[in-house]
Parts: C-alpha cells; structure tokens; sequence
C-alpha cells in the first residue's frame, strides 16, 4: 500500500482488480478546499488510458512488477520466445502480449519484460532501434508530392515513411514509441 502523495510515473496501481500505470500525475493544492492528485492512468494489459483524480494522502493499492532483461530469440508460431539474461529460462510470450513492440523486435534484441505474478505484461523496448531497409522504390528526385518521404519495408515486416534519398539495404534508426524514422546508420 502506498498514498497518492508517494506516485510516480511508471509506478502500477491495483484499481478494481485491473493493473494501471502511471503515465502523469499532478499534486493540486486549490485555494480553497481539500488538496487532490490528478492523475493519468494507461490500463496495463488494454492500453486503455483514463484520467482518474484522488485525494491527497488516499490509499492505493500498489502491485509488484517485476521487470526483467531478456533477450528475444526467435519467433515460434504465433508465440514469440525470450530468454532471461540472468537466469537463462526460456519463456514463451503470446502475440496479443508484445503487442506492436514485434515490428521493431529482431533476434537477440535485448529488451526489459514486465512480469506480475509471473504472467507477462508487457514488452519494453528501447527508444530507438537500429534496423535494415528490405525493400523500398527509388525516390525520384524532385517528387514532393508526399513531403519528401516514400513507403519502406523493414526487416522486421514493419511499414514506415523514410526520405527519398534512403534506398534499399540502409540501416536506419526507428523511434519504437511512435515507429517513425529517427536517422540513418553509418556504418
């Protein structure tokens, strides 16, 4: 158990039998009348994001994530395998669970796994990831008809918008937050 007065992001709640987590929150103080917490609370395993307000100093019910590096190893039907760095145990995660985090996934990316209970909730990855482009058209040059950009496809199957001048074979940067181009690679 924790008060509200203790929140921080990325902290998870136990509200009603559902997991939350802490995306913002804000201590309020009003001049007049009793001081409150605003808060904005993505639902763990929905995705689902409230505004939820508390009292200062309320009760809330916190719950036990354990997050974990792992490394993903390969895809098996539509589960996909990752392995705990520190132990080695192998687990096998439902599609439904990593969610999009799969188009930015490559075998033997080091990610962090979020467990509660010993049930996955949800992948980490980090911010950017560096991958390859598989398949693009020329850009030709002087085409502005969509800001510059063209269609790519990624190692992973992933489609995303890259400059004219990137062409195939490339190694970019992905912003797996928003799954936008972030840089190109020099190797």
């Amino acid at each position: 158990m924790a008060t509200t007065n203790d929140l921080k992001n990325g902290m998870v709640l136990k509200i009603e039998n559902q997991l939350w987590s802490v995306v913002e929150f804000q201590h309020v103080k009003p001049g007049k009348g009793p001081a409150f917490v605003r808060t904005k609370l993505k639902n763990v395993l929905s995705g689902k994001i409230v505004d939820k307000t508390f009292n200062a100093g309320l009760k809330v019910e916190t719950a036990t994530v354990d997050r974990r590096d792992m490394t993903y190893l390969y895809q098996d039907g539509a589960d996909y395998v990752f392995m705990d760095v520190s132990t080695y145990d192998q687990i096998l995660v439902p599609e439904e669970t990593v969610g999009s985090a799969k188009n930015y996934m490559v075998e033997n990316q080091n990610v962090i796994v979020s467990l509660h209970e010993g049930a996955v909730l949800f992948i980490e990855l980090p911010a950017t990831v560096v991958l390859e482009i598989t398949y693009t058209e020329p850009g030709l040059q002087g085409d502005r008809s969509n800001a510059g950009t063209k269609p790519a496809t990624l190692e992973t199957g992933a489609d995303i918008q890259v400059p004219l001048f990137l062409e195939q074979g490339t190694r970019i940067k992905v912003d797996t937050r928003t799954g936008e181009y972030a840089g190109r690679v020099n190797d």
